[in-house]
């Protein structure tokens, strides 16, 4: 279905959709792609699946690395002709209505999705493959546990054994949550953060490794061999072929991220050859890994939301000055007692500057970790405090848009 064969309320809600987020981005409130959404669905509440109808989409979901593998995923599609995607992360409904009515009757589209709203989004959008990247804690105060998150994945899946699964082998829950569906696409990036996923979602056991194998000790789930694999810096595809990857982004985890991309590009019928070379041309994503030049410091942008993306990113950071910065407002989670997960330990022997809202609770964990720092009270403050050169910015979610807004909202 075209926009243009649409009916007539959706037709009306798609235009007002897209007034709303073009007068939002014109105020300065923000990119519109939250708004012009929530408008829409109030015209129509159908509208999503009006506007999903007739594209061929591929959805990205996880706790951590949605927005930057819808963003390499968009990039791969790109082979095939015009793609809508949500780039800028705004990841439920409203961010879908959003950027499909802003982008027109494009043939494709790649949607990050939140990972409570995957059921809904899933019957709203009929997507031909969906990725599934990991599942680990992530706002307890109010999201779900971890196992029942699979739990729902796992039931949802069942539901829908039409849609093809990109997922990660090396993630015991995911394993869990496609093992019903029939078309599943392994991908293999190693998983560093294990801590959620030592007992089996299945029977309860003791879940094992060794080797960069897992199995769980007393039932028969174990990690399915992967085709996708990621080794030293590039992809092996499921020839056997092996590909160079070159990224602007930094980390093991992107290489991981653009494997998935790579997968879910192959279910569209694209070659690596052809989508490897569009991985190159993904430099940011809604900020992060921006690089900013100023007072002769050159700041990096890192997002840090959880204990496994605080783990990944002290990976990306360079050896040199890094500021922290956290916050419990609601988008973050008003629990903070997940520092307590994290081991600051690599930062030991760099300068570290500590800010935001929660910055004693910050502190306090430093503390523990044997890590010296000294608080800021603002972003102008950290600049100065650092010499000339890198300085590392690893912040949390509303801390990240605090001072991203101090750079100008810089993507």
């Amino acid at each position: 279905m075209t926009q243009g064969n649409m009916p007539l309320r959706a037709k009306v809600a798609t235009q007002v959709s897209r007034t709303a987020a073009a007068l939002s981005r014109a105020a300065g409130r923000g990119d519109g792609s939250v708004i012009g959404g929530w408008i829409g669905l109030k015209i129509d509440p159908d509208l999503l699946e009006h506007l999903a109808a007739g594209r061929a989409i591929a959805l990205v979901s996880g706790t951590n690395g949605k927005t930057t593998t819808t963003r390499l995923t968009a990039a791969a599609l790109g082979v095939l002709g015009p793609v809508a995607t949500n780039s800028f992360g705004a990841n439920m409904p409203t961010g879908h209505t959003s950027a499909l009515a802003k982008a027109g009757d494009t043939p494709y589209a790649v949607l990050e999705v939140d990972e409570h709203y995957l059921p809904q989004v899933i019957e709203e959008t009929r997507p031909r493959v969906i990725a599934l990247l990991n599942l680990s804690r992530d706002q307890l105060d109010r999201a779900k546990e971890v196992a029942m998150m699979a739990q729902l994945w796992r039931t949802t899946l069942a539901k829908h054994p039409e849609v093809a699964i990109v997922g990660n082998a090396d993630d015991p829950m995911i394993v869990w949550a496609a093992g019903n569906s029939p078309t599943v696409s392994w991908f293999s990036a190693g998983q560093r953060w294990q801590d959620d996923s030592w007992v089996c979602p299945e029977c309860g056991s003791t879940i094992e490794r060794q080797d960069g194998q897992w199995w769980c000790t007393g039932c028969p789930l174990r990690r399915p061999a992967p085709q996708w694999v990621v080794e030293d810096d590039g992809v092996l595809d499921p020839s056997g072929a092996w590909h160079l990857i070159r990224l602007q982004l930094p980390g093991r985890v992107n290489l991981g991220n653009a494997a998935t991309a790579l997968a879910v590009a192959a279910a569209f019928g694209i070659r690596p050859l052809q989508a490897v070379p569009t991985l190159s041309s993904v430099a940011s994503v809604a900020g992060r890994y921006a690089q900013v030049d100023r007072d002769g410091r050159n700041i990096r942008l890192l997002l840090a939301k959880n204990p496994a993306s605080w783990l990944e990113a002290f990976d990306m950071a360079d050896n040199a000055p890094t500021l922290l910065s956290i916050n419990a407002r609601d988008p973050d989670g008003l629990d903070t007692s997940w520092l307590f997960d994290v081991d600051f330990s690599p930062l030991r022997g760099r300068q570290v500057l500590i800010t935001g809202d929660r910055a004693y609770d910050l502190a306090v964990r430093l503390d523990v970790n044997d890590v010296p720092f000294r608080h800021v009270q603002t972003f102008g403050e950290a600049i100065a405090s650092v010499p000339p050169g890198r300085l590392e910015v690893i912040a949390n979610y509303t801390a990240f848009q605090d001072i991203r807004a101090e750079l100008d909202r810089v993507n």
